[in-house]
């Protein structure tokens, strides 16, 4: 949940127009409905603003026009802080094999914070035709469940049960919400343990100079 008085946007990289296994539905379908579940999502955590980028749902990659796109967001936005996904595969760690999405975005918004949305000779197009000054991140947050983790965001009750809620919004992609709900109430009280504290969420934080 995000707290008064922070702005919070989301930046989801792609359209998530090919994960069901309903014959009957098409991309173009599923990508709509996709866009509305984040949408209630992002209402229910009160994000700031969401903003899609439309990649094809399965087929990201780090390329530069992907990276550019996230440089354009960072500098628009200029956050403070850049949450993202991990660009490593940690099956040490997991009983989730991983989508390949999530480590591409991880990688292209790494790469995106630096150097790409911190020097203006790099998409230099980025200032003199759309004005947007560059940008430095202070940090950024990997998103981790494994023992690499080396910062441990403490929740609140009211933080879990918002996070619940968001996460039921997507109802396309959950066959049994109530059990999604017990499943990451019971994964963020075992991260809370770490720093004995009710819930939290792990990180791989790195401030940046």
């Amino acid at each position: 949940m995000v707290p008064p008085g922070m702005g919070c946007y989301l930046c989801p990289m792609t359209d998530g127009s090919k994960g069901t296994e309903d014959r009957s539905i098409t991309s173009e379908e599923l990508a709509e409905i996709r866009a509305k579940e984040q949408i209630n999502a992002g209402k229910t955590l009160g994000l700031t603003n969401v903003e899609f980028l439309g990649y094809p749902d399965g087929y990201l990659e780090p390329t530069l026009n992907v990276r550019k796109d996230i440089s354009r967001q960072i500098r628009k936005w200029k956050p403070d802080v850049l949450i993202t996904t991990s660009p490593s595969r940690d099956l040490g760690n997991s009983s989730y094999i991983g989508h390949p999405d999530h480590f591409a975005a991880g990688e292209a918004a790494l790469s995106a914070v630096f150097p790409s949305a911190r020097d203006h000779l790099t998409f230099p197009e980025l200032l003199e035709d759309e004005g947007l000054e560059p940008h430095k991140v202070r940090e950024v947050w990997v998103m981790t469940y494994g023992d690499n983790a080396n910062y441990w965001n403490p929740l609140t009750e009211q933080d879990v049960e918002t996070s619940i809620s968001a996460l039921q919004d997507h109802v396309s992609q959950i066959s049994n919400p109530e059990e999604a709900g017990k499943w990451m109430k019971k994964r963020r009280a075992k991260l809370g343990e770490k720093i004995g504290a009710d819930y939290a969420e792990s990180f791989l934080k790195f401030t940046l100079s």
